[in-house]
This record gives C-alpha cells, sequence and structure tokens, in this order.
C-alpha cells in the first residue's frame, strides 16, 4: 500500500503533467528548487502546509482535486480492483473491456 506521501506526490505529478509543467517551471512559480520538487513527487519529502498551498495555487485546483487518490494504486492493488470488477462483470462487458485493451495496446 502507497504511503499518503507518495500518493500525493503522484496526484501532483499527475496534476502538473495534465498542465504541460515541467518540475523546473512548477518549483519557480512556487519557490522551490527543482529538487526538493523532485524529492515530493517521489514520495520521498513531504509538502509543508505553506508549500501545499502554493501547489494549490499554481495548478489551479482545489483542495479536493489534489487529494482524489482513488485510482493511485500499486500494481497489485490495481490488477486486484480490476480482477474484482471483471468478476462482477457480464460477458458482453468483459469482451468489450478487452477490446478497449487491445485498441490501447495498438495505440502505445
Amino acid at each position: 500500500m502507497m504511503s499518503l506521501k507518495e500518493k500525493l506526490g503522484k496526484r501532483i505529478q499527475e496534476i502538473r503533467k495534465s498542465k504541460k509543467l515541467t518540475q523546473e517551471k512548477l518549483a519557480e512559480m512556487i519557490g522551490l528548487d527543482t529538487p526538493n520538487l523532485s524529492n515530493i513527487e517521489r514520495g520521498k519529502r513531504f509538502v509543508t502546509a505553506e508549500t501545499l498551498e502554493k501547489i494549490i495555487n499554481a495548478l489551479d485546483v482545489n483542495e479536493k482535486d489534489l487529494f482524489d487518490f482513488e485510482h493511485i494504486k500499486t500494481r497489485e492493488e490495481l490488477l486486484k480492483s480490476i480482477n474484482k470488477i471483471l468478476n462482477n462483470s457480464k460477458t458482453q462487458d468483459i469482451e468489450y473491456f478487452y477490446r478497449m485493451i487491445n485498441l490501447y495496446k495498438e495505440k502505445i
């Protein structure tokens, strides 16, 4: 299971990338050096409340969105969740999921 530091770091990184910001640019925006931001994103260092507020403002998100970790799980946790979904699905839904996964694999 991932720690809160790791989940928050992954979420910050995910939002930063979705906003097309580099670590360098976000670090500059919040007055932090890039290695410290990198440590936060990798879950090696916990963010202070002051820095957290700066990140929220720089990324233009609300607190709730920053702490939305539902999809941030370890590989094992994700596989367990996916298996649970599949085991409770109808055959036609599983066939659809299968086609979508194959289409995705072809594009990457």
